[in-house]
Formats: structure tokens, C-alpha cells, sequence
């Protein structure tokens, strides 16, 4: 009874001091902003997303594909988050270091229970592993490399699927212990909730299968391995239980993908030798940064003049050494070789074979696939000082240690997160030649009225990489507002020479030749087509995208048109609570009456 007592005590303590740990690293994020990437195109102006839970924007978040950002539950979750907090970007922060300090204790108690099982018959877990548990856990929750997926908001990605990931391996072990129907049903939903918060999970059912050789051991069960029927052999059987969720993974993939493709302009299309070989070295990077991360920022480019060969060739024989290393090690520290896959397999879908984004990689895509290696720090380390006099306290020092250290490069690394300007300037400061994070900086600027420092950025990003549509873009955008329109125009004709869907350049373009002061810069028609097409594809109406549409409507002559766009734009504008948009509308919209286009500049 006193035992019992006594290990309750010790998780009611684990968990709380995880809580402890991720408020201490993550709590500050609570008085943090929006930030200028993907935040505002994804999250808080979007019109289905800010107005809140209705019938009409759950079937949008569940239906808008093809989409780059198809995320239903995140979407869901981030209507609930308007429908009760409004505007409060601090409460979205909240909700995500809450959600990531629910994974964190989550995962302590399923990983304890899966590797204190009684009839485990493998080597290599001891019959309780509450501290190795707690380890593997407590560096999950504060590893420095956490930060990009708690900080970021539209990283609910991560940790929304990062619970229902846990929740998923959960109920697979209570499945395994005594397999029903609706156990396995309940497994089911909680990972298709998983798929739907984040695609990544598509790899969940290999990780389930390397779970039944450790720590579950399924394959030496008599009740699997000594029924040889038509399913074949154990592991025959073990694949074709799962087959329900391979489908699921599939179905997924399947929605996802068609986003992908329409995602990139062919100047950012990599060959396919380029992309594998940069996920080879991306392999080893995310190692290194487990080890040591330093210089940690939201955006790595790729190499301006591609990767030496040697770095992919190299890679692939240390990727290949390590695999064969741990097959061969198999029996006698399973957990090693579950670790390893477990870390190679959850990252595929990420690695970069198939592009997604412009990223060489990124720190938010190790927020589960690091599991694995804190699985391999952990046992090896506790099998690694078994035979060691002083094994108790080296390991509890070591812990305390690395634990501690994490957590306050992890706060610092937090920080930089605390508004957009601090994110950028860091991020350029720690990596080179980042064309997209001087691109991003400028757009900042712009907005911010700092006109000459935006410019500056912007010919940064274009000196590093010529043929980026962003920086011609924001060249574009600042020389309007110094009056150099006919350069501006260049510039924009320029980014839409490169990425002819480049929306923000066509959004652009079409103001000017909407409401240019001079008349050989005009044309009423082209305007029409560039801002139209914009706002087909955009995937929800923008007021900006709209207020343009009706000034080019007004251009050429189609003022009722103009009128009844403009006040879609107005309305848009009234949800987001932007007084200023909502004001320079009705001007325009009273213009439009009296068949007066809008003219911009001096």
C-alpha cells in the first residue's frame, strides 16, 4: 500500500514539475503578438476563420482545398479561439503551450506504462521506468527546437496533433492489453483527429508496428505468434490489424497533396536530386541540433549554389552506418533500433523529397519525430551506467543538468518570437544569405511606415537571389510609396515574370493600373483580370483583394459592379474591426456613385 502510494506520488510530481517546466519556458509567450508570417493569411484575416463557429465555417474548414493549408482542426480550433477571445493573441498563445504541456505529461504516462508492462519478454526496460519516462518527456517539452512549434500560432498544427498523436499510441496500448472493437475504434478516431490536425501524422501506423517490437513485444505473444493461419506470419498479422489505418494515412495523403502542387512558382521548383539530397543532410542537421541548438531561426534557405556532393554522399553512408548499427543491436537494445526508425520514418513526410515549402528545414518538424531520439538517450543511457557505483546520482545529475540547460536556451530561444521585427533580425542574424528572411523583414518595415529601411531589405533579398518574387515585390511596393510609380511597375511586372501566380504582385500591379494619377500607366482591363483572378484564388475573400477588384471595376467603367465589391470589403473589414480600411471604403464607394474612379498618389 505505502508503494503504491509512494508511486503515485512520484507522477502526481513528474507531471507537475512538466507542467512547471513548460509554463517557465512558454508562459511568457501569453503577452507575445501575431507575427507577420502566415498569421495574418491564415488565422486572423480570414473571414471564415475571425467570425467565429458557425455551420458555415466548420464545412469551409473541412472543404477549402486545394489548399496549402489544409488543417481542418486547426482551423476549428482557431474559430473557437475568435468565437471566445476575439482579437487576443495572447489567449491563441495560451491555448498552444497549453495543449503542448498536456503532450508533454501525455507522453510521460503512456511511455511509463508501455515500458513497465508485466509480461514484456524483450530486454532492455526496466519493470518501472518512471525516470526514463520523465526524461524522454521532460526534453521533449523544453528542448530548444520546441519553440518554433509552442510560439508560433499557426504551429497549432503541431501541438493539436501532437495530443491527439499521444492520445492515438494511448489507446493503442490499451488496445494491445485487451483487443475490442471499440478499443480499436477509439484508436481510430484519435488518429484520424490527428490526421486532421496535421498531415504529418500519415506515418503513425509504422510507428505502431515498431511499438509491437518494443516495448510491447507483441510478436513474442503466444496468442499472436503461435496462430499460423491464412494471415501468415506474426508480423503479417501485425501489419494487416493496421491496415484500417494505412487507408486513413492514405486518404490524407491523398487530400493534402493536392495542395502541394499548385503551391510553388516554377522558379522555386528544386530538381528531384537537389531535394533528396538535401533531406539526406537535413537528417543529420535535426541530430546536430538535438545535440546542440544553437543558431536556431524560423528560416533556413537553401544553399544559394546548392550543396557540395560530398555533404549528401557522406550523409547517406553515416544514415546507412547508424542503421545498420542498430539492426545489429537489435535484441539486446531494441530501444535503439525503435528509436532510430521512429526518428527517420516520422520525418519522410517532411524531409523534403516532396517540396512543401521554400525551407532547406525547418525546427517545427521535429516536434514528434525527436521522440525517438530522446528514446535512444534515455534507455542507453540507463543501460549505458547499469554497472556504475554511483549510477543513481550520475544520472539524476546528469538529468538536471540537461534538463536545466534546455529549458533556459529554450526561454531565451522563446523570446525572439516576442514580435516580428525581434524574429527576423535574429534569424538573419544566425544563418546567411537568407533572401526570404530580409524579403519578410522588408514587408514588416513597409508596413510600419520605414520606407527607406524596407528598400534596403528588399535589395538585400534580391542581391542573394535575383529571381525572388517576394523582394521584386517589395521593391515594388515600397517605390510606390515614394512616388517612383514607374519603377515600382517594373518591378512588379518583374515578380510576375518570375511567378506569373504571384498574388501579392498581381494585387499590386492592379492598384496601380486601377488608380495611377498617370494616364499611360492605366488600363482598366488588365486591372480587372489581375485583381479577379486574385480573388478566385485567394480561397477567401480579403478585403485589400476586393477594394482593389472594385477600383479596377471602376476604371473601366463598371461602377455598380465597384460598388456592390467595395461593400463585400467594407463588411470584411468590419469583422477584423479595421476603421481606417472601412473608411477609405466608404470614400471610394461614395466616388463610385458618382461615377468618379479612385485615383492614388501624389
Amino acid at each position: 500500500m505505502r508503494n503504491k502510494i509512494s508511486e503515485h506520488g512520484t507522477i502526481a510530481t513528474v507531471c507537475v514539475g512538466l507542467a512547471a517546466l513548460v509554463w517557465f519556458v512558454f508562459g511568457q509567450t501569453i503577452k507575445f503578438p501575431f507575427i507577420n508570417f502566415d498569421d495574418p493569411e491564415y488565422v486572423y484575416e480570414v473571414p471564415e476563420i475571425n467570425s467565429g463557429l458557425t455551420l458555415h465555417n466548420i464545412k469551409w474548414a473541412f472543404t477549402h482545398w486545394p489548399s496549402t493549408n489544409w488543417f481542418p482542426l486547426q482551423n476549428v480550433s482557431h474559430m473557437f479561439e475568435f468565437q471566445f477571445y476575439g482579437f487576443s493573441p495572447g489567449l491563441f498563445h495560451l491555448t498552444n503551450v497549453v495543449l503542448h504541456g498536456a503532450t508533454a505529461i501525455l507522453l510521460f504516462l503512456v511511455l511509463r506504462k508501455m515500458t513497465s508492462v508485466k509480461d514484456q519478454s524483450i530486454g532492455g526496460a526496466a519493470r518501472n521506468s518512471n525516470w526514463r519516462s520523465a526524461l524522454v518527456a521532460a526534453i521533449f517539452a523544453i528542448h530548444p527546437l520546441r519553440a518554433e512549434s509552442v510560439v508560433w500560432i499557426i504551429e497549432r498544427k503541431d501541438v493539436l496533433s501532437g495530443v491527439f498523436f499521444v492520445l492515438t499510441l494511448a489507446a493503442y496500448f490499451y488496445y494491445t492489453r485487451k483487443p475490442s472493437i471499440p478499443r480499436y475504434l477509439t484508436m481510430s478516431i484519435s488518429f484520424a483527429a490527428g490526421l486532421l490536425s496535421k498531415a504529418m501524422l500519415v506515418t503513425t501506423p509504422l510507428i505502431l508496428l515498431l511499438l509491437d517490437y518494443w516495448p510491447l513485444a507483441r510478436s513474442q505473444r503466444p496468442e499472436i505468434r503461435g496462430q499460423k493461419s491464412k494471415n501468415g506470419t506474426t508480423w503479417t498479422r501485425l501489419i494487416v490489424e493496421k491496415l484500417p489505418l494505412f487507408v486513413l494515412s492514405a486518404i490524407i495523403a491523398l487530400l493534402t497533396s493536392r495542395g502541394i502542387a499548385p503551391a510553388h512558382s516554377a522558379a522555386d521548383q528544386l530538381p528531384f536530386l537537389t531535394r533528396a539530397g538535401n533531406g539526406l543532410v537535413s537528417y543529420l542537421v535535426y541530430i546536430w541540433q538535438t545535440i546542440w541548438p544553437a543558431n536556431l531561426g524560423v528560416f533556413y534557405p537553401y544553399p544559394p549554389d546548392g550543396l557540395p556532393l560530398w555533404q549528401p554522399i557522406a550523409a547517406a553512408a553515416v544514415l546507412v552506418a547508424i542503421t545498420i548499427s542498430v539492426f545489429a543491436l537489435r535484441k539486446s537494445h531494441p530501444y535503439l533500433f525503435v528509436g532510430w526508425l521512429w526518428y527517420v520514418v516520422m520525418l519522410l513526410p517532411v524531409i523534403g523529397i516532396v517540396q512543401v515549402n521554400l525551407q532547406a528545414h525547418a525546427d517545427r518538424y521535429t516536434y514528434l519525430p525527436q521522440i525517438g531520439l530522446y528514446l535512444m538517450i534515455a534507455w542507453g543511457t540507463g543501460d549505458l551506467l547499469s554497472n556504475w557505483r554511483y549510477r543513481v546520482h550520475l544520472a539524476a545529475a546528469g538529468a538536471v543538468v540537461v534538463i536545466l540547460a534546455c529549458a533556459f536556451i529554450a526561454r531565451v530561444q522563446a523570446s525572439y518570437w516576442r514580435d516580428s521585427e525581434t524574429l527576423w533580425t535574429h534569424t538573419i542574424a544566425v544563418t546567411k544569405d537568407n533572401y526570404f528572411a530580409h524579403a519578410s523583414l522588408a514587408d514588416l518595415l513597409m508596413r510600419r511606415g520605414r520606407v527607406n529601411e524596407a528598400i534596403a531589405h528588399s535589395e538585400e533579398a534580391l542581391r542573394i537571389r535575383p529571381v525572388d518574387a517576394d523582394a521584386q515585390n517589395n521593391v515594388g511596393l515600397a517605390l510606390l510609396q515614394t512616388g517612383d510609380t514607374k519603377r515600382a511597375v517594373m518591378h512588379l511586372e518583374e515578380a510576375l515574370e518570375i511567378d506569373p501566380g504571384h498574388m501579392n504582385a498581381e494585387v499590386n500591379l492592379a492598384w496601380v493600373l486601377a488608380t495611377a494619377p498617370d494616364d499611360s500607366l492605366r488600363d482598366g482591363a488588365r486591372a480587372v483580370h489581375l485583381a479577379r483572378d486574385v480573388a478566385q484564388r485567394a480561397g477567401h475573400p480579403n478585403a485589400i483583394v476586393l477594394r482593389t477588384l472594385a477600383a479596377a471595376y471602376a476604371e473601366a467603367g463598371r461602377f455598380s459592379d465597384a460598388i456592390a465589391i467595395a461593400r463585400q470589403a467594407v463588411d470584411i473589414a468590419k469583422t477584423t474591426g479595421n476603421e481606417g480600411l472601412i473608411s477609405d471604403l466608404e470614400r471610394s464607394i461614395a466616388s463610385y456613385r458618382s461615377n468618379q474612379p479612385t485615383r492614388s498618389g501624389p
